[in-house]
């Protein structure tokens, strides 16, 4: 078997890969920088709850999944894919281009709508990404595609959460941040260019802009195949468990390790390495076979970690929290039981990119290419449903005083039940 590196030699890959790569950049860039700025620099003197607002902004970004993948699917299969990509790209461009406006003049619901738009950006480009893998790789090469798609995605999790946490609260912070998103959207929009057309799969369908009607139309594509409806739900399940951590780090780092923002960003790095670590190492293991067996190997192990991560930081918040504001260096040196809260974040993740990459693999094989942008979109849909209802529970919960630990908890004890739901994926044919 060849190594994946030589996709990334590959026309038909790194065009793409490249354009998703600071697609996801730009996007964390963007709101990590407005969720530290706001933490950090404007809660207080708003009077404004900073978890709430995490929440709130992290279901913005969400939103347009649910309302717009319908549509989504329907104009990715309808036209041409690259063209389609160039197009969002531009868009991008000019989301980007109001940044500097709404954190110079501190206007946060200019910063939400901005927030909101990019999730738009993202919805559009989703069934396009996941469906020209199967068009431009063969059957043995989607694996190998998805997982350096996976680890790729979080990399620019990891250097655009740590860039943009980083320089916001720095001096001409501002500028900086407003100035990066754009140029990263412009080297997106050039990367684009380079990917390689293909036919529309379907460029007789009619586009309906009824959304209930559509979103109704898409899922029942999707549940043709029992294999690919339990994929969507396990992925699903997936980004329900990342909106909730990654919102949640700076509340977290503030509320139970009291550190400075750099420790957010560490958080921010060990969950994006774990699974980009974890998409790499699945492909190996598996041995580029589109193959379920170890994605419930996978939702164990997210359990565990969730189990360590929380024993851990409960720990260190009754027993060592210090009064005084944590650096990173200290929080480093200070103690071995932040070594395990470290260590239980980097087993949720690594377990993460086992559990993940095997399911999108599974949906891009067993789907028919006609509908595959559309499936696609019903796995954004139901995404963007999970994660919307993980931010809307986060805020009740939270008005019914559970404290964060207890959250994060009850999704680890969840998860058991996940784990025993998805076991009936491996038990199915899917060669």
């Amino acid at each position: 078997m060849k190594n994946q590196s030589h996709l990334l030699k590959s026309k038909r890959f790194l065009p793409l890969f490249i354009t998703q790569f600071f697609g996801a950049f730009n996007d964390n860039v963007f709101k990590n920088a407005f969720l530290i700025w706001f933490t950090y620099s404007i809660a207080f003197k708003l009077d404004m709850n900073a978890q709430i607002m995490a929440t709130v902004a992290s279901g913005l970004f969400i939103l347009p999944f649910f309302l717009f993948s319908s549509l989504a699917g329907q104009v990715a299969d309808k036209y041409e894919k690259s063209k389609l990509t160039q197009i969002i790209k531009i868009a991008e461009i000019a989301i980007m281009i109001f940044s500097f406006v709404g954190f110079y003049f501190q206007n946060i619901y200019l910063l939400l709508t901005l927030i909101f738009l990019m999730g738009v950006h993202s919805t559009f480009f989703g069934p396009i990404k996941y469906s020209l893998l199967p068009e431009h790789l063969k059957d043995n090469e989607l694996v190998k595609g998805n997982a350096l798609i996976e680890g790729g995605t979080f990399l620019a999790i990891l250097l655009g959460t740590i860039f943009g946490g980083v320089t916001i609260l720095s001096q001409h912070g501002i500028e900086t941040v407003s100035s990066a998103v754009v140029v990263f959207a412009v080297i997106g929009y050039l990367s684009s260019r380079f990917i390689p057309t293909t036919p529309a799969p379907d460029h007789k369908l009619k586009i309906s802009f009824n959304i209930v009607t559509q979103i109704l139309k898409i899922i029942k594509y999707a549940k043709k195949e029992e294999t690919v409806w339990l994929s969507i739900i396990g992925i699903s399940w997936f980004w329900l468990i990342g909106v909730t951590f990654l919102s949640q780090f700076p509340i977290y780092t503030q509320s139970i390790i009291n550190g400075d923002e750099y420790i957010v960003t560490l958080f921010l790095a060990i969950f994006s390495i774990g699974i980009g670590f974890g998409s790499v190492m699945c492909n190996k293991l598996i041995k580029g076979k589109i193959d379920g067996r170890l994605v419930p190997h996978g939702s164990i192990g997210i359990t565990i970690g969730i189990m360590i991560f929380c024993a851990a930081s409960g720990f260190y918040s009754t027993v060592i929290a210090p009064d005084h504001l944590v650096s990173l260096s200290e929080f480093l040196t200070d103690n071995i039981m932040n070594w395990y809260i470290l260590l239980g974040l980097f087993v949720i993740a690594f377990s993460c990119g086992i559990y993940i990459v095997p399911l999108y693999a599974i949906i891009q094989h067993r789907c028919e290419p006609k509908y595959l942008s559309r499936v696609i979109a019903a796995n954004n849909v139901m995404n963007a449903l999970f994660m919307v209802l993980a931010s809307i529970v986060i805020v009740a919960l939270v008005q019914f005083e559970l404290d964060l630990l207890q959250i994060l908890m009850l999704v680890g004890m969840s998860n058991i039940l996940v784990f025993l739901s998805i076991q009936k994926i491996v038990k199915k044919r899917l060669g």
